[in-house]
């Protein structure tokens, strides 16, 4: 008898085992492609993956162009389900690549796929694309740099390539960095072609700072941090970011936001399905978490963009984020187009 009772009880955790084993080997992973700059706190995570059963896998991929460009390269195979961070420079580029699903119209719950049209959405993209996030690409000053040396802020493109503005604005390169390629846009969706790159040769001339990216820029070379440049190239929600990070108790921020018109350039963030992909109904419940209030209340802070869904509170530090009110930029057509070679005429313009 007692023989009989160990065989049983060994017979039932082998049984079990193997159950977990089975229910491991089978559990449903979901591949979620990113940015570098995606975050999102760890708790919304951990209770979309309990909600839709699902393991989230996510890559972040270097930045948005990057992304995009291993998405083409492994479309024969796909290494995601579910991509965010395309935007609407790179959706041209996106959609003609063919990466996107933009034929599933699914979504959980049985409503249809927010797409260009979607309620309540403060910005669009085109289908196959649901928007997410949105922010402005601006200039940044430093206010006691110029109360300092009592300069006035500039008032357009124009005053800063004067000489009582020379050697006071970093920006960075748009062959290597997103900021850098939007305000290049952004002038030659304002000017034109021909009077942007003369006013970029203006620039030149009047010592225009570069750097590779966002980072080197705000951290190194802006004067609030130390640099040299009272003026830099960053974004509409950055003095908003100082105010919140500020180690000590801040009312207002330090650095303001300049809308000049010709350097606003209106960044929108999506989210869609990647063509070939895996697990279609995870897929799509992540696109809807994604929208979902708690998550586009918590991306202003953890991203420092504002809420595609215009029902959506803003976030009390975003009070210091001023939005323009307008915004330049090519068309998502012309970029595809043209994009690239305007990246090499800037590029023989300012650097070489």
């Amino acid at each position: 008898m007692k023989y009989s009772i160990q065989s049983l009880m060994v017979a039932a955790t082998l049984g079990l085992l193997l159950a977990l084993g089975c229910s491991a080997a089978h559990s449903a992973e979901l591949r979620v492609l990113t940015h570098a700059s995606f975050v999102l706190p760890k708790p919304l995570l951990a209770q979309f993956e309990k909600d839709a059963g699902v393991k989230l896998r996510i890559t972040k991929a270097g930045d948005a162009g990057e992304m995009l460009n291993k998405l083409i390269l492994t479309r024969a195979n796909p290494i995601a389900d579910v991509v965010f961070g395309i935007d609407n420079v790179l959706v041209g580029k996106a959609l003609a690549a063919q990466v996107l699903d933009t034929n599933d119209t699914s979504l959980a719950g049985g409503a249809p796929l927010p797409g260009a049209t979607a309620p309540n959405s403060a910005v669009n993209l085109p289908a196959g694309l649901v928007p997410v996030d949105y922010g402005y690409v601006t200039l940044n000053y430093d206010k006691a740099w110029f109360a300092k040396k009592r300069l006035a802020l500039p008032q357009s493109l124009e005053d800063l390539a004067q000489p009582a503005y020379a050697k006071l604005l970093v920006v960075q390169n748009p062959a290597t960095s997103s900021p850098g390629n939007a305000l290049l846009l952004a002038t030659i969706g304002a000017m034109g072609e021909t009077k942007a790159f003369d006013w970029w040769a203006r620039m030149r001339a009047n010592g225009l700072k570069v750097s590779k990216g966002w980072t080197e820029a705000y951290y190194t070379e802006f004067s609030h941090n130390g640099g040299a440049y009272p003026l830099v190239l960053s974004y509409a929600s950055s003095p908003a970011a100082e105010v919140f990070f500020s180690k000590t108790k801040l009312t207002e921020p330090p650095t303001g936001s300049l809308a000049l018109p010709g350097a606003v350039f209106r960044q929108v963030e999506g989210v869609g399905l990647v063509r070939g992909g895996k697990e279609r109904a995870a897929a799509v419940r992540f696109i809807g978490f994604l929208r979902s209030a708690a998550v586009q209340q918590a991306l202003q802070t953890e991203m420092w963009m504002f809420p595609a869904d215009a029902t959506v509170t803003r976030v009390d530090a975003l009070r210091h984020a001023v939005e323009p009110t307008f915004h330049h930029s090519p068309g998502p057509q012309a970029i595809t187009e043209h994009g690239r070679d305007w990246v090499t005429r800037w590029t023989q313009v300012v650097l070489k």
